[in-house]
């Protein structure tokens, strides 16, 4: 897919402000009514004081001007338009710029029938977070994943790769597993890499993993792709599937990923 050029992607950031503006009613942001308007929705200049931002640069944003856009800025501006979740992304989307609040309420808010869809998947299945920590697995997957989903403790899936003996014997292809685990995990990241439990965890895995240290070191990066992934079960002996990832709408901080019985040796 071709990316809109800047100069379009401003023109376009511009009029969705606009006729989200030209939506709300005075009375819908607790300002008082004032008479006839010529114009339907707030006036740009009350926008602007919502927002907390002068009127010059928010007309010009309007405009489709080369303006500096701040996330905080459109974090503010979105506040004061009182978009909705898919608005507020398209906002910040069009501006080419990271929402500071992203994730801020979804952390602890795994939609139920999120949940109840992993125990219908006749395959293993897992669902990860930003931080590749599993929060809901069935039961086939804690079948599977030997001293990471059949037991309390640790959920983190580069932990379990990199720090559990046992990972090395069920991975069938360990090595060019870890290598592209690590390059997957950064794409996936992006830019919260910066974030202090991303932080945390590439440093404690970097102190404890010296092969975790070199590959996260060498600065690879792949998408979350499909494709075989086989394994030595302590009990079910050699095991082939084919992996499908997900993105989940609406929550794009958690991937639904899902090992397909592929039948192959």
């Amino acid at each position: 897919m071709v990316k809109a050029s800047s100069g379009t992607r401003k023109r376009q950031l511009g009029d969705f402000v606009r006729a989200q503006r030209e939506k709300l009613t005075p009375e819908a942001v607790g300002l008082p009514a004032s008479g006839r308007r010529r114009t339907p929705g707030l006036r740009r200049e009350e926008a602007a004081q919502l927002s907390g931002l002068s009127v010059t640069w928010y007309t010009w944003l309007e405009q489709g001007r080369d303006v500096s856009v701040s996330p905080l800025a459109l974090a503010r501006l979105a506040g004061a338009l009182k978009l909705g979740h898919a608005e507020r992304a398209y906002l910040f989307e069009l501006a080419d710029r990271r929402d500071p609040n992203e994730g801020d309420d979804e952390a602890d808010a795994v939609p139920p029938a999120v949940l109840a869809c992993l125990t219908s998947i006749h395959s293993p299945a897992y669902l990860l977070d930003r931080g590749w920590n599993a929060i809901g697995w069935n039961e086939r997957a804690a079948r599977l994943f030997v001293a990471w989903l059949d037991r309390p403790g640790e959920r983190n899936l580069l932990r379990y790769i990199f720090l559990e003996p046992a990972a090395r014997i069920l991975i069938h292809d360990y090595d060019e597993r870890a290598r592209r685990v690590v390059a997957e995990f950064r794409a996936t990241i992006g830019t919260h890499i910066e974030d202090a439990p991303v932080r945390a965890l590439t440093e404690e895995l970097r102190v404890r993993s010296p092969r975790f240290a070199e590959l996260w070191g060498a600065q690879a990066v792949l998408s979350r792709e499909g494709g075989r992934r086989t394994f030595n079960h302590p009990e079910d002996g050699f095991l082939s599937y084919e992996q499908v990832t997900f993105i989940l709408a609406g929550r794009p901080d958690l991937k639904l990923t899902i090992l397909l019985p592929s039948g192959r040796h």
